[in-house]
């Protein structure tokens, strides 16, 4: 039996799918035909139901990814490729604290809730308060939230959270942030970008040399998908390319010490003599040969 209240899935033999709340008296209907709310309330999940025109349903259980697939949108959501990453990365679940700015339609913001469970919280940030109603909204419909925050708040005035175990920035110069993101975060969290240009992750990347960041990677991820036929097994004709770079690093003091030790070949000394040079740091080779010649 299905409680009131749950979310559930029914897939018709023509592989729509359609997300809904179980409420009572509330029946569904499509062209397919109308079941009954009382037959999916008396139901199991995995069971295959009947319309009233004989037409079989699938009732399945709403997962996260179909929750977030259900979600209202009035700007660009996160995919489901890069949701899973970023999740994973940042280290969302139970007692960890991450913070957000950008929260959009809310679909990051739906995994991080749901993957922090009861005990870890998410604070979230957006500009523009129809985004922040809308994901609200979209929250309280996925059945999550409970442990959100979401502050009607610009960070570029700072922001609304301390000692955050992880950051998460989706704006368009996450760079112009940087400070305020580090003073928000304790020492060794994990930060956390999206950006989809070549040109802005240059940018960000100029931007963390002269700051504390340790571990930076750059990932795109793309996803296609396979036909689920035995006989014939195949890549499908089209697949989510690239939506976006996700760019990772650890907040982390780095000395000139430690950078000198890393092992250089020649393009690696030709790449820190640049960066040398665009601080304003002594050129290394120069610093050694002058040593040598003061001995």
């Amino acid at each position: 039996m299905i409680d009131w209240g749950s979310l559930y899935v029914l897939m018709t033999p023509k592989g729509r799918r359609y997300i809904r709340h179980l409420k009572e008296g509330e029946d569904w209907q499509s062209t397919d035909g109308i079941l009954s709310a009382d037959a999916i309330h008396s139901s199991d999940f995995g069971s295959i139901l009947h319309t009233h025109v004989g037409t079989p349903i699938l009732l399945q259980e709403a997962t996260l990814a179909d929750r977030l697939k259900g979600l209202k949108r009035q700007t660009q959501i996160i995919y489901d490729k890069d949701i899973a990453a970023i999740c994973l990365t940042l280290g969302a679940g139970p007692g960890r604290t991450i913070v957000e700015a950008g929260c959009g339609s809310g679909g990051l913001t739906t995994a991080l809730s749901f993957f922090c469970g009861p005990t870890g919280r998410v604070i979230s940030h957006d500009a523009r308060e129809e985004f922040v109603a809308l994901a609200r909204r979209n929250l309280t419909w996925a059945g999550l939230g409970e442990n959100v925050t979401i502050h009607h708040h610009d960070v570029g005035e700072g922001f609304l959270a301390e000692n955050a175990d992880a950051l998460f920035l989706d704006v368009r110069t996450p760079w112009t942030y940087l400070d305020h993101a580090i003073n928000a975060t304790k020492n060794g969290a994990t930060f956390g970008f999206l950006l989809p240009t070549v040109d802005q992750v240059r940018q960000l990347l100029l931007a963390m040399e002269t700051r504390p960041f340790a571990n930076i990677e750059i990932y795109e991820l793309l996803k296609r998908g396979w036909k689920p036929v035995a006989d014939r097994l195949r890549p499908m004709d089209r697949m989510t390319a690239h939506t976006g770079f996700l760019i990772f690093a650890r907040k982390q003091e780095i000395s000139e010490e430690f950078l000198s030790w890393l092992p250089k070949g020649t393009r690696e000394r030709k790449q820190e003599s640049a960066r040398r040079e665009r601080l304003g740091l002594e050129d290394a080779g120069d610093s050694e040969r002058t040593s040598g010649e003061k001995e």
